[in-house]
Formats: C-alpha cells, structure tokens, sequence
C-alpha cells in the first residue's frame, strides 16, 4: 500500500508540475486570466524574467505534494494582495524611470512612504476544480494498474 501512494504521490508531483507550468504559457490560472499590466512594458508581468516561473520547486511528503518557491514576491501574486510603499522601493522607482523613461515608474517615484498598492491576484499555483479533476484521474489510474497486477499475481 505505501508503494501504491508513494507512486501516486510522485505521478501527481509530474502532472500537476506541468500544468502549474503551463499557466505561465497561458498567463492565467487555467480557464481563469490573470488581469492585463497597468503599466507599459510587453508580455506577462509574471513573465518578464521567467524567474519565478524557474523557481518553482516541488517535493513528496510522506502525505502530501508540495509546491515552493524561494522568490519572495510569489505570495502577493499568486494571492493578491497590498504592499506599502518604503523609501527603499521609491528608489528602485526612480531607478526604473531613469532607466525606461517610462512615466508609469515616475507616478510611482512620487509616490509617499507609507502609500498602499494593491497587486491583483496572478495566481499560478493552487486549488482549481482542473487540479482536482487530474488528482483523481491519477488516483484511478493508479488504482486500476494495481488491481491488474494483483490479478495477475493471484492468475
């Protein structure tokens, strides 16, 4: 029995890895879009660097499957949520305008210390009714490959 949950386990850690991946490619979580940028600049605000995505890591427990990742901006994006602004990030903002030009990092710049910015939810990782629905083609899967070994053991 620990052989059957160990492989399922460890067969759920390859598929579900490859669909968190894919909704990078998607730029949403499955079926549901992550919110446009507000500010200019191409692509995926999640893609820009593809570091995050790189960083996403995966081990089996004994009960369980994990997803991590050391970036320490991952939570306020996969959750949403509000940052306040700090000198240090004003800055990075300045820094930034300099750099592109780009009038969005200045609004930002002149920002006060102390300002709230709400990041919309971009959530990659999670429960999803997809998660749950390849979760139990896994478990079946598994469980019916086991059943046809024992047959055959006892045949």
């Amino acid at each position: 029995m620990t052989d059957l949950k160990r492989k399922i386990l460890n067969d759920l850690r390859v598929d579900l890895s490859d669909e968190f991946d894919r909704n990078f490619q998607r730029k949403a979580f499955f079926d549901k879009p992550w919110p446009p940028r507000k500010m200019n600049g191409k692509g995926s605000l999640l893609m820009q660097t593809g570091k995050l995505r790189r960083s996403i890591r995966c081990r089996v427990d004994t009960d369980s499957v994990v997803w991590e990742t050391s970036e320490r901006y991952a939570a306020i994006h996969n959750y949403g949520g509000t940052i306040t602004v700090t000198a240090r990030m004003k800055k990075f903002f300045w820094y930034k305008h300099k750099a592109t030009k780009d009038e969005a990092w200045k609004w930002m710049a002149l920002m006060k210390v102390g300002s709230k910015i709400q990041i919309p939810q971009r959530q990659f990782l999670g429960d999803h009714p997809e998660v749950r629905r390849r979760a139990e083609a896994v478990v079946q899967r598994n469980i019916t490959q086991a059943a046809q070994e024992l047959v055959k053991r006892l045949v």
